[in-house]
């Protein structure tokens, strides 16, 4: 098993302002439905071959974590990647 945690500073005050962005940035990112995505209130809980993780608001900052077994952990990079992008594209 393999844990991911990506954290970026952003501006925005809450997860509602980047709630459609994130979700826009995911589906790009992870077209087909790979990802699955549901809202827990202010947390977004993912899910897809082999991961598990949410991306969260606290203190100023997003924070996804996900938990990754095969076959996800063999892709670790490029979801770390994936994922990374999105974020970036919603807080920018």
């Amino acid at each position: 098993m393999s844990e991911l945690c990506i954290e970026r500073e952003t501006s925005c005050s809450s997860m509602g302002e980047l709630r459609p962005i994130l979700d826009e940035a995911l589906a790009k990112q992870f077209p087909g439905g790979m990802l699955q995505r549901k809202w827990e209130g202010d947390i977004l809980h993912l899910s897809g071959p082999g991961a598990k993780g949410t991306i969260e608001f606290a203190e100023g900052r997003v924070v996804g974590r996900a938990k990754l077994t095969p076959p996800a952990s063999m892709m670790r990079g490029l979801i770390e990647q994936k994922i990374t992008q999105a974020l970036e594209a919603a807080i920018a």
